[in-house]
């Protein structure tokens, strides 16, 4: 008489929390949102891609498509602006190094998450969506403010920033904004801590250059430079910088002969 091994236990079926399905809808749809216009994707394909039916998504958006696509990128930018926090603690250019670490970090893993909230501002014109990626932006420009010793806004007290250093910063997250969307198209080169290295530079030249024509961004560089080290990101450039901009000196206009 031959006997036959007992057949495994069915695996139970575990019914997921409201919480986790509508994070695993949510998912689902930033995976086909980063790469296609939200007008593109059907509720079905969310729901095949979730491993769900496509009631079951209803329930959870009965506002249908824009609804899911909302919440989406909610989700993205939730998660993108946690990136941004960072204790102030230590050289103010080492702070935005670590907060570009993570950030990069966040495009490397969630390329795909990353696309989708970028593409939010420019697919979709309804005013949510725009807010939403908007709301990552000032986030991240209050952040960097903040470790410039400034506070974003014009009217929220003590040492507020003034227009161009805003604009400035504001800037310099576009430009880190493009600069990641671009490293995604090229296959992730250079090497992301390369990257972050020229991104923290790129700040400390937009600093310098506001700085010549901005009393205000000149304190800032003033009281960025006391904190920093030599081996850091400033002291590093500024060996790098100096030699270059030493050529320039025949470009200086002449001193004024003496009487």
């Amino acid at each position: 008489m031959t006997s036959t091994a007992a057949a495994p236990p069915p695996r139970a079926y575990r019914r997921l929390s409201v919480e986790e399905r509508r994070a695993q809808l949510l998912v689902a749809a930033l995976g086909l949102f980063a790469h296609r216009a939200p007008d593109e994707v059907s509720l079905d394909e969310v729901a095949v891609a979730a491993g769900v039916s496509r009631p079951l998504v209803y329930r959870y958006f009965p506002g249908g498509r824009q609804q899911l696509y909302e919440a989406a990128l909610g989700s993205a930018a939730d998660e993108l602006k946690l990136c941004f926090t960072e204790p102030p603690v230590g050289p103010p250019t080492e702070r935005v190094a670590r907060v570009l670490d993570r950030y990069l970090r966040f495009v490397d893993e969630h390329d795909t998450g990353f696309s989708a909230l970028l593409r939010g501002g420019s697919v979709v014109e309804t005013s949510r969506t725009t807010s939403i990626v908007d709301g990552v932006r000032r986030a991240a420009a209050e952040e960097i403010l903040s470790h410039l010793g400034r506070i974003g806004g014009a009217d929220a007290g003590g040492r507020s920033a003034g227009p161009r250093l805003r604009m400035m910063v504001r800037s310099w997250i576009a430009a880190v904004e493009a600069a990641s969307l671009i490293w995604l198209d090229e296959g992730k080169q250079p090497p992301a801590a390369e990257l972050r290295g020229w991104l923290v530079d790129h700040l400390i030249a937009l600093l310098a250059a506001t700085a010549a024509t901005d009393e205000e961004t000149a304190a800032v560089v003033r009281d960025l430079l006391a904190l920093e080290t030599p081996g850091g990101p400033a002291g590093r450039l500024a060996e790098l910088v100096i030699p270059v901009v030493a050529d320039a000196a025949h470009l200086l206009a002449a001193a004024p002969a003496a009487d």
